[in-house]
């Protein structure tokens, strides 16, 4: 089944360049990539969508692939733009899935958008840098500390730190590179697309990490499962008044994490006064 590309035209004068993969009568999944990739809808999962009936919809973020880049861009930016991606395609609801960086963007999504997204995965997010009570940069690779702090310094120390050639370290462990070389070497095909045209889309998620969502995560209405880096894990999802949803439960007793592509070495603890679980 071929991945149909496209290109949405914004009122703001900006293009959305997405993407669009499965039959119109299958459930939509929206795919928030991580950083830095492409938009490219991941390949591992095409054959059990296949085998469910999704259709993966996503699209690259400002600054990466085909699409416009937007400096100073925000998680309601985001939110924004996947309204009208999926407005393009005559859509009103979708699911919402994201790892890594996109998996902030994709719980965002969900609670900016509410009855518009029917239910939504986090795998390994960064929670809002302005979470009361936590410890943001806990179990981060040192690398990654190095990057996110100097987006938390401002544009201007961002860019000079993205510009001073400084080795990106992921501190992946054996097991990670085991599962890299497999199936999901594809990461490894929709990074170098992302960087081709410089660190721009980069420099804008990692500002964006670190500024105010513009939402808080217990405004979720949606059926939700958060997973972390030990392992993809499902969880009891509940409302954000503590009502249990009719999310499907594979596993229980796990918390919601800080996890990042850039914290593989431990897990972080929950974020304070989230309703995620």
């Amino acid at each position: 089944m071929a991945v149909l590309e496209f290109d949405v035209s914004l009122p703001d004068g900006r293009t959305l360049h997405a993407y669009d993969r499965g039959g119109p009568g299958g459930l939509p999944v929206l795919w928030h990539h991580g950083t830095p990739n492409i938009g490219a809808p991941p390949e591992p999962l095409f054959e059990a969508a296949d085998r469910l009936g999704l259709r993966w919809i996503s699209y690259d973020r400002p600054g990466y692939g085909g699409s416009t880049r937007l400096p100073g861009r925000t998680m309601t930016t985001a939110a924004a733009d996947t309204a009208a991606v999926i407005d393009a395609l005559g859509l009103d609801r979708v699911a919402v899935v994201g790892h890594s960086g996109g998996a902030s963007y994709a719980v965002a999504t969900a609670a900016l958008l509410g009855d518009r997204v029917l239910a939504v995965v986090s795998v390994a997010a960064l929670a809002p840098y302005t979470a009361d009570s936590l410890d943001w940069f806990a179990g981060m690779a040192a690398s990654g500390v190095t990057s996110l702090r100097a987006a938390a310094a401002g544009r201007t120390e961002k860019e000079r730190q993205e510009g001073s050639g400084v080795e990106y370290d992921p501190e992946f462990t054996q097991a990670d590179l085991a599962a890299l070389a497999g199936t999901w070497a594809w990461l490894g095909q929709v990074v170098g697309p992302a960087l081709a045209g410089g660190p721009g889309g980069l420099i804008d998620d990692d500002l964006a990490y670190v500024a105010s969502w513009g939402c808080r995560p217990e405004q979720l209405t949606a059926p939700r499962s958060s997973c972390t880096e030990a392992g993809i894990v499902w969880c009891p999802a509940r409302t954000a008044h503590g009502s249990r949803s009719t999310a499907p439960t594979l596993s229980s007793g796990c918390q919601p994490m800080t996890g990042t592509s850039r914290s593989l070495t431990r897990p972080a603890p929950a974020w304070s006064g989230c309703a995620l679980l």
